[in-house]
């Protein structure tokens, strides 16, 4: 979409030869003659800048910036005038001009400035969206006795560079943990960098971690940095590390005893220096019973276990989190505001919550969809609670033969745990206590395609 630029001048000859310069140069200009007028078409459209004349008759530039800057904080103005005094352009910047510019404008000064201001614009934007998006989705809610213990226990550990294992079950937030200890720690401002062992192939996973040379392997067409290299000086956290092979776990065990790293097809040495984090929702101490996870490996990422609490332990944070995910997508998706009322709040504290605070904000966020209503009631909630064949899952139909409940309560609990696995049939079946040839048979039987689960 190309910029609009709001032209302000009370001489046609610069409105017309500015606006068909800018156009030229791609940009989309409106113009007008006064600063009243300019004022009614900022109320009418969009713009991305305002370029405008100093002196004109009854409402002058300074005032029209005044004005502007109340209305719409974010959108740059640059002032112009042929009668600048040094006093002018003070008083223009302190007003908040983003630039002041004297008559006769030369054309190449005037759009390397409204080009820096577009772009300054944008970085602005960029910049409210994060941190939009770090108070959306990456904030610790909850005021219970569980998160109250969680969040002394991060503060602790943060300024240390120990080793972390967060235990938790799926959906209860062990990444935001994460990014809370990468944040608090003085490594904070270093990269963040995350992975999950579960979701790379078992023969990728050393070029993932490690990188690999130009040429190491058929389709190594050039050099690339592992994980570890790209969170040096920072963290990295290894998500389902349960779930990395046994052999990798080995060479896993070598770089963070030694702190350095060979690429795979490489012959040197790396030095690397970065604070690892793990994650998993398996329980580590069976896998070492069973001799599926290395015991020196396990002692060191466990020098401090953090677990993360299910939503079941804390009903008490279930109206804050719920208010929360409201908000948060009304601002993400530009929705007006919405809210709860107190009996749905009610309704959603006393549910089980099987898939904790990711399932929590799905079922909020549906009901916002399927409804209009403010504030969102008892009703609306219901009904976003409602499974795919119109009843709560888990709940028992009051009529049908048993096989048939059976074999669709079987339906429901293998498409759920396929979900909360991320569509990862081996570890969906681990889940289940089941072989994966069972559970493809079981597929196969109560006609859920696999295939699409894990692609989705």
């Amino acid at each position: 979409m190309k910029p609009r630029i709001l032209i302000v001048d009370d001489d046609p000859g610069t409105l017309e030869s500015l606006s068909r310069a800018f156009a030229l140069e791609g940009f989309t200009a409106l113009t007008a003659a006064s600063a009243a007028r300019a004022l009614e078409r900022l109320e009418a459209e969009s713009v991305d800048a305002v370029l405008s004349d100093v002196v004109m008759p009854e409402t002058n530039g300074l005032e029209l910036l005044a004005r502007i800057r109340e209305r719409s904080p974010a959108v740059p103005v640059i002032l112009m005038s042929g009668q600048a005094t040094l006093d002018t352009a003070i008083e223009a910047t302190r007003r908040g001009a983003l630039d002041f510019v004297e008559k006769p404008v030369g054309l190449d000064r005037l759009l390397l400035t409204l080009r820096n201001a577009l772009r300054l614009t944008h970085l602005e934007r960029e910049n409210r969206e994060l941190n939009r998006y770090w108070r959306d989705e990456l904030e610790l809610i909850g005021d219970s006795p569980p998160m109250l213990r969680l969040r002394t226990l991060i503060e602790r550990a943060a300024p240390s560079d120990m080793p972390i294992l967060i235990l938790g079950e799926n959906g209860t937030g062990k990444e935001l943990v994460a990014r809370a200890i990468h944040e608090l720690s003085p490594r904070r401002g270093q990269p963040f960098v995350k992975t999950n062992c579960a979701a790379i192939p078992s023969e990728l996973i050393e070029s993932e971690l490690f990188g690999h040379e130009k040429g190491a392997f058929s389709g190594a067409v050039a050099q690339r940095r592992g994980r570890f290299e790209q969170a040096d000086g920072g963290t990295l956290l290894l998500d389902e590390i349960g779930d990395m092979p046994e052999t990798m776990q080995a060479k896993l065990l070598r770089v963070l005893q030694e702190g350095e790293l060979t690429r795979v097809g490489g012959t040197g040495e790396i030095k690397v220096d970065v604070r690892l984090i793990t994650a998993t929702n398996r329980e580590l101490e069976r896998l070492l019973e069973e001799g599926r996870f290395r015991e020196d490996l396990y002692y060191r990422v466990n020098t401090l276990t953090v677990r993360t609490p299910p939503l079941r332990e804390r009903p008490e944070d279930v109206p804050a989190l719920a208010h929360h995910f409201v908000e948060a997508a009304c601002r993400r998706n530009r929705w007006r505001p919405r809210r709860l009322s107190s009996e749905a709040t009610d309704l959603l504290r006393q549910q089980h919550w099987h898939g904790n605070v990711r399932e929590l904000r799905n079922i909020v966020e549906r009901a916002l969809i399927l409804s209009e209503a403010d504030p969102l009631g008892v009703d609306e909630i219901r009904l976003a609670l409602l499974g795919p064949g119109g009843s709560r899952p888990g709940a028992v139909p009051r009529d049908g033969a048993l096989r048939e409940l059976i074999e669709e309560f079987e339906r429901q609990v293998i498409r759920e745990r396929l979900r909360h696995q991320g569509g990862h049939v081996t570890n969906a079946a681990r889940s289940l206590g089941l072989e994966r040839s069972h559970l493809y048979k079981k597929c196969q039987k109560l006609g859920i395609a696999i295939r699409d689960e894990e692609e989705a």
